[in-house]
């Protein structure tokens, strides 16, 4: 069944309505893939890559943009130290539901790979696999530093309006993600205790020149999931999937082949 760039909206998930679209071609025999996107993310966002990551692997391909983001409804209120947390436990699983997703590999980056972290931990048997772009499991000085000097950044440059391309407000969508992480009760956040409990398959993947964080948030993933291991890549920032899209596009495919 052909479902190339198939938009939906998936009603009342957790009280909203999230943007949704499905890309390349669902075969029974084949896992879907589930696009997690980073704190500043969207359908939109991903660009090219949904299709050529549905290529690729010859799976299907599901992308939505979470509460605050894209064309999803709007946040009502801030977030919390633990919206990562919800949207694992609470979001996703009602999202895959609406989407008719079972167990899925769940490609998630940076904020989205943490979530795909949390959801395996807490549903081992629901996922597949999980393919992690620069995910966060501890607050790093480096990403403090980062997301501090990027409010600076979307202040006095062009930022505003080039995520205004990707969201219906992006200035909720920016604050939202810029405060949550610069709040002093978050720089306790960690998510390391549990994740022995993930079984699947897991592939990370980061950048040498990656703003964001260090190799020892992968290092703290191996040391507790016992199939995941690492690719690092040269050249490379925070964005492996812009950055170098062909590397991720083949260790991907390559990842995917041997999950049931």
């Amino acid at each position: 069944m052909t479902i190339t760039n198939e938009t939906a909206i998936l009603r009342e998930i957790d009280g909203a309505d999230l943007e949704a679209r499905w890309f390349g071609d669902r075969r029974v025999d084949r896992r879907d893939i589930v696009l997690l996107h980073e704190g500043l993310g969207s359908v939109s966002a991903w660009r090219g890559f949904p299709e050529d990551l549905a290529r690729a692997t010859g799976r299907g391909v599901f992308a939505y943009s979470r509460r605050g983001y894209g064309a999803s409804s709007p946040l009502v209120g801030p977030r919390e130290p633990d919206y990562m947390h919800r949207e694992a436990r609470v979001v996703l699983p009602a999202v895959l539901a609406a989407a008719g997703i079972s167990r899925p590999i769940l490609f998630g980056h940076s904020d989205g790979g943490s979530i795909a972290l949390l959801f395996a931990a807490a549903f081992p048997d629901q996922t597949a696999g999980l393919v992690l772009e620069a995910p966060h499991v501890f607050v790093e000085p480096l990403t403090l530093d980062s997301i501090a000097k990027v409010k600076t950044i979307y202040e006095t440059t062009d930022l505003r309006a080039r995520l205004g391309r990707h969201h219906a407000d992006a200035d909720k969508a920016f604050w939202s993600w810029n405060h949550i992480w610069l709040d002093p009760r978050f720089r306790d956040w960690n998510i390391e205790a549990g994740l022995e409990a993930i079984t699947c398959p897991t592939l990370m993947i980061q950048g040498l020149d990656d703003e964001y964080g260090t190799r020892a948030q992968l290092d703290a993933i191996v040391d507790r999931v016992t199939q995941a291991r690492i690719l690092m890549l040269e050249s490379c920032g925070h964005a492996p999937h812009r950055d170098s899209t062909l590397a991720v596009l083949q260790s991907t495919a390559s990842f995917t082949r041997s999950l049931n």
